[in-house]
């Protein structure tokens, strides 16, 4: 019987909680003292959040709210990727957080190669913006995913599919 299994490694976000956590950060933001008669506030377009401080100081504290509610929702950090703070309109200060979704190929072969080098007899395939892993045997994909959890990857991987 030669059955084979897989599953994907992926690395998505959920986008409800991503707009839940800038709603929450922005009515916190409106409710809290120390930003009372600020420009700040924080909004969400497509795959990016934008940040918007009276100076760098209130910036800085937009951004720790949105961190602590992005983090409370379940949304890893190391998804957000932040560009250059730039200046705004009226005096202001303007940041812009990237919500990175999927494997990039540069990822992808570098999961490839670490599954490569570990010896582990099973086969990495990159199909998009995920990597499917298949192999004869459920425990060498299980030993699969314990080595992929131990490295440190610059986004979060989520194993799906798992047949």
């Amino acid at each position: 019987m030669a059955k084979e299994y897989s599953f994907d490694v992926v690395s998505s976000v959920d986008r409800q909680e991503v707009s839940n956590a800038v709603n929450q950060a922005s009515r916190e933001i409106a409710t809290r003292y120390d930003f009372k008669g600020s420009k700040s506030s924080v909004t969400l377009e497509d795959d990016a959040v934008t940040m918007i401080g009276d100076d760098d100081f209130k910036l800085r504290l937009v951004r720790e709210i949105i961190n602590g509610k992005l983090a409370k929702r379940g949304v890893s950090l190391k998804n957000v990727k932040e560009r250059a703070v730039e200046p705004a309109a009226g005096g202001t200060v303007r940041q812009v957080l990237d919500i990175q979704t999927g494997i990039s190929k540069e990822l992808g072969k570098e999961i490839q190669k670490k599954i490569k080098n570990s010896g582990l007899k099973v086969t990495a395939q990159i199909q998009d913006d995920q990597v499917r892993i298949s192999g004869k045997d459920k425990d060498v994909l299980q030993e699969v995913i314990s080595l992929l959890k131990g490295q440190d990857f610059p986004v979060e991987l989520q194993f799906v599919n798992y047949r």
